[in-house]
């Protein structure tokens, strides 16, 4: 009885599981499985045949089959393997192995920022990518990930810093099972360290050889380095950062919690000032008894946080400033995401790196530029010039927080991944094989063995179903002309906002 009662409440996934474990018990769940199935086949032809024949549903340009009502209703979810039987943290069986999204659903466009996936991938696009390309991005990476039929193998090479790597490669296999059996068979380097290395003045010229193809976080005009969704994303367990679905939910929470006029009309930012020096000169723009440059700014002490239970770094708790900043560390920094999300106006210092979307930010449209060389007077102007033209810092600060909330949501960061993958597969010139010493990578195999917040996000970030849809369709490459023209429009927003200032501080002089 008890082993019967298990297969119902479990459904399909665990049959499976107790086939391939027991015989016996599989049997008694198999039985109970063919009364289950045959009631939802029953219930299902009363369903379909009570629909009105006159009521058409939605079509679609893919295809002109409709699916029938049952299709939708019955979403089977495969959740983590992890018992007292799964001792071995093995790979279970049993999760779907192709996608089959619903036809009648709608395909969407990418986010325009998914273009720049070409200009990534651009210095392949004539040469390819071969295996001794491929080869010469070892020397920095801390893994090289496998994927063919869909299953991912690890080689890995150094640990990276705090669960950089894990959270990573959980990332990826959440890609899977959200569209199994669509990511091509490939072979990637990735680095995990924040700075990118592959210098592109090293790969110019008629006698220059291919770039190494490494894959990391954040990228720099000088630099030629695959641009790649950081860990974050499914949280950073060290500092207590939850996973971006629920996070962003809690942060648009957050935000109505207090609307932008009764909000302090400072420049806040809060961070660990010790990471690099330009952070450190942020600090001198605190406001003291000899001036008030409008802003407010802490350090931020993580021993402490991590000893107190982070109860003053709660993100969706700090939307509580008209203004907020953001400033790079030693390299780019995640939190730049979490400050846009905040329906404050962004004043952005001059950065030097950019990550996969902040490419689709404009100036003046969801942030305000901020002189790196001369923080402490560029962000009192900014303070001043949003004070007295409400409306218009308003319509920034809600740009940016459209922008987090409709075009960097969860569904979105796995499309980008989707894409930038898909399209980098098609370069590779040689088959990918499994390294010998590679490891086969799970759910499980990472999961079951984790603990406290490293196991609570993942399963709070697990794919439990693969998706009801295709992914959004990838927008064409720039032409030459559209991206001088956006490199062009931003640089011109950037010197009227220092025109502004710069009229501003000399009229105090007089």
């Amino acid at each position: 009885m008890h082993s019967y009662s298990c297969c119902c409440r479990s459904g399909i996934y665990t049959l499976l599981l107790s086939l391939s474990r027991s015989p016996a018990t599989g049997a008694r769940c198999l039985a109970a499985a063919a009364v289950v199935l045959f009631l939802l086949i029953v219930a299902s032809f009363f369903s379909i045949s009570s629909t009105p024949s006159g009521v058409a549903g939605n079509t679609s340009t893919r295809t002109s089959t409709s699916r029938p009502a049952m299709s939708m209703a019955f979403e089977p979810e495969f959740p983590l393997y992890c018992t007292a039987h799964n001792v071995t943290r093995s790979c279970p069986f049993g999760y779907p192995t192709t996608h089959d999204p619903d036809p009648r659903l709608p395909n969407a466009t990418c986010p325009d920022y998914f273009r720049w996936i070409h200009e990534d991938l651009r210095p392949w696009s004539g040469t390819g990518i071969s295996r001794d390309v491929l080869g010469r991005a070892r020397s920095t990476a801390n893994f090289r990930l496998v994927i063919i039929d869909g299953l991912a193998y690890l080689e890995t090479y150094q640990k990276s810093f705090q669960t950089r790597d894990v959270f990573t490669l959980w990332g990826i296999l959440q890609l899977l099972r959200r569209y199994p059996g669509r990511v091509p068979d490939l072979e990637l380097m990735f680095d995990c360290v924040d700075w990118p290395v592959v210098q592109s003045r090293l790969y110019n010229g008629p006698n220059a050889v291919s770039p190494p193809p490494l894959f990391r976080y954040c990228g720099d005009d000088a630099t030629l380095d695959v641009v790649f969704p950081d860990w974050s994303f499914w949280g950073w367990p060290e500092v207590n950062i939850k996973p971006w679905e629920s996070l962003l939910k809690e942060l648009k929470e957050g935000n109505e919690k207090m609307k932008w006029m009764d909000r302090e009309p400072y420049a806040y930012w809060k961070g660990n000032p010790e990471v690099a020096a330009t952070r450190q000169d942020l600090m001198k723009c605190n406001v003291s008894n000899q001036q008030d440059w409008s802003a407010r700014v802490y350090g931020q002490d993580w021993t402490r946080e991590s000893r107190e239970g982070y109860k003053q770094s709660d993100l969706a708790n700090q939307c509580i400033h008209r203004y907020k900043i953001y400033i790079e560390g030693s390299a780019w920094s995640v939190s730049e995401k979490y400050i846009l999300a905040c329906n404050s106006v962004t004043l952005l210092v001059k950065p030097r790196y950019y990550d996969f979307f902040t490419r689709g930010l404009m100036p003046v449209h969801h942030y305000w530029p901020v002189k790196e060389d001369d923080k402490c007077k560029s962000i009192k102007f900014a303070v001043y010039w949003g004070n007295n033209h409400k409306q218009k810092a308003q319509a920034i600060g809600n740009a940016a927080s459209k922008f987090i909330q409709e075009e960097l949501k969860m569904d979105l960061v796995y499309d980008y991944m989707f894409h930038l993958l898909n399209e980098y597969a098609k370069l590779l010139r040689f088959k990918p094989e499994v390294p010998k010493d590679a490891i086969k990578l799970c759910p499980e195999t990472m999961a079951c063995q984790a603990k406290g917040k490293e196991r609570k996000f993942m399963e709070e970030s697990l794919v439990k179903r693969p998706a009801n849809s295709y992914p959004c369709e990838l927008p064409s490459p720039f032409d030459t002309a559209s991206l001088y023209a956006l490199r062009r429009r931003k640089a011109n927003s950037i010197r009227q906002v220092e025109m502004w200032e710069g009229r501003y501080w000399e009229a105090q002089k007089s």
